[in-house]
């Protein structure tokens, strides 16, 4: 296995790993009120608390955490599977990054400094590897 190959398997293994832990943390009733604020400001998915509990749509973002990590690492060994998977785990993190602009008071100032909650910016890798997954599943 060349040095290419291996980065590639260890950063979809990495997103994988974050996508499965993050997404069964999804089904705590922490992580579902630690969430509600980002996705009760944001336009393409405060719906979902018109329709469920607080609960319910954690759990529902988090099937689809769990699902597409798991199509992720089905990905490195059939291929087809890795343009879906990696499409989803685009969608995923490119949602995640728009919280970044959806959610009022994100950025606070420190000594002048803008900062954020840094876990959101943790996804911009997370979206290269999505991508590259999707294309690879399209070879």
């Amino acid at each position: 296995m060349n040095l290419n190959e291996f980065a590639y398997k260890l950063g979809v293994l990495g997103t994988v790993i974050i996508l499965i832990w993050v997404g069964l943390f999804k089904f705590t009733a922490v992580e579902a009120g630690a969430i509600k604020d980002l996705v009760e400001n944001h336009f393409a998915m405060s719906w979902m608390y018109k329709v469920m509990s607080v609960q319910q749509v954690s759990n529902c973002i988090g099937i689809f955490e769990v699902v597409t990590g798991i199509g992720l690492l089905l990905s490195l060994f059939f291929k087809k599977i890795g343009f879906y998977a990696g499409c989803a785990s685009a969608i995923i993190f490119v949602t995640t990054l728009s919280f970044l602009i959806t959610t009022p008071g994100v950025f606070k100032s420190v000594e002048g400094f803008p900062v954020t909650d840094f876990f959101i910016l943790k996804d911009i890798p997370y979206l290269a590897i999505s991508l590259m997954v999707c294309v690879k599943g399209r070879e």
